[in-house]
């Protein structure tokens, strides 16, 4: 097969994640439910084309979305590649805020509409091109932070402009503001804090690992058997343990520790958070090149001089990278803590379960997995960025 291209003929190749990407999009296309319509939360939902939803726009939507998936297809420039999967996935947002408001009646405050299985597997297969296309275009880490703050804004756009107000996702969260606020801060506070205290922790006991050879199997296999047991078995362990020291310390059931709640959970996130701080910090101060640590000790350095001017500055893109995977970890994994009273987002995880709501479940899912993605962005552009000054210096 040939294509006409400056006056010349070129064969016209199949890119092989194409074949994934349109497989995908044409099955959802033709055989998946693009909205979802419930007269309430609770009853069976009714599928919805979107034609239906959006008489002539649904069909435009959905021809415009199939010369896309041929596009992706064909090996086509990844510029190309990129703007025609970006272009997709915002069509694909505005659609379901249009078709959402156009079915719900005016004043139905029951009625829910949720985005059918079509558009979320349409959302996956466009949104892997498009990581295809800016993994192989090698950009830079300033370049990719700047396309995740683009993307932040274009998503606060379409939600201040209230286009997505009808869906069922964003009624649920009408009905819980001021929880869901709150829920996200203590979701926060458990990712966040259970890190910085692995880290504050971590580090000095990476280097002792480091400096005493002898003790480094016993605390890495201690931190190994921890990294073993389920989280769920150990968020349960904990209660106990947090129980007595609510009960006996004094001053600590003010703080609210206790049985349940967020002690346990913060505890468990900080356990499984050492291992990979303490073996990053000690493989980073391990492969620190010897000519420079004896280059500062010609100098005259000090051992705490060496390992805080030298050591540990050559060592941190290792030790920021261990940042990086329990940072993304923690934030996935503080959902957990809403089943022991823990709070954050997993409160509205559980209780969707429990209800069969399954907007109620995106409330809490959608916000952590965006915030472990844009984690894994910024960590990784630091991480980059550090080795890359490391590069640099003479």
């Amino acid at each position: 097969m040939t294509a006409l291209a400056r006056g010349g003929t070129y064969p016209l190749r199949i890119d092989k994640l194409g074949v994934v990407v349109a497989a995908l999009g044409l099955f959802a296309l033709v055989f998946q439910s693009f909205l979802i319509f419930r007269a309430n939360r609770i009853v069976p939902g009714e599928a919805v084309p979107a034609w239906d939803a959006m008489g002539a726009g649904g069909v435009a939507l959905y021809a415009g979305l199939g010369v896309a998936l041929l596009v992706l297809l064909l090996k086509t420039p990844l510029a190309v590649r990129l703007a025609v999967s970006s272009i997709a996935l915002v069509a694909l947002a505005l659609a379901v805020g249009i078709g959402s408001s156009a079915l719900i009646p005016e004043g139905d405050t029951y009625a829910r509409v949720s985005p059918g299985s079509g558009v979320w597997i349409m959302v996956f297969a466009f949104a892997l091109a498009l990581t295809d296309a800016l993994a192989r275009l090698r950009l830079g880490p300033f370049t990719r932070v700047g396309i995740l703050i683009a993307v932040a804004l274009v998503l606060w756009g379409i939600l201040a402009s209230g286009l997505w107000d009808d869906l069922a996702v964003m009624r649920e969260y009408q009905s819980r503001q001021s929880a869901f606020f709150a829920q996200l801060q203590i979701h926060l506070f458990l990712a966040f804090g259970a890190v910085t205290a692995a880290v504050v922790v971590g580090v000095p006991v990476g280097i002792v690992c480091y400096r005493i050879p002898r003790v480094r199997a016993g605390i890495l296999g201690s931190l190994n058997v921890v990294q073993t047991v389920p989280s769920i078995a150990l968020f349960g362990l904990l209660i106990a343990p947090m129980a007595w020291v609510g009960a006996n310390i004094p001053g600590a059931r003010e703080l609210g520790i206790g049985g349940i709640g967020y002690a346990p959970a913060f505890l468990a996130l900080f356990a499984y958070s050492l291992l990979p701080i303490v073996s990053n910090t000690v493989v980073g101060l391990d492969g620190v090149p010897r000519d420079a640590n004896e280059a500062a000790r010609g100098m005259g350095m000090t051992d705490s001089q060496r390992m805080t001017g030298v050591l540990l500055p050559l060592a941190f893109p290792v030790i920021l990278t261990g940042i990086r995977i329990i940072l993304v970890q923690n934030i996935g994994l503080a959902v957990i803590a809403g089943l022991i009273g823990g709070g954050g987002l997993g409160t509205f995880v559980f209780q969707g379960i429990s209800q069969t709501a399954m907007p109620l479940v995106l409330l809490g899912a959608i916000p952590a997995v965006a915030m472990a993605f844009a984690a894994a962005i910024v960590l990784d552009a630091g991480v980059e960025l550090s080795q890359g000054r490391q590069r640099a210096r003479p």
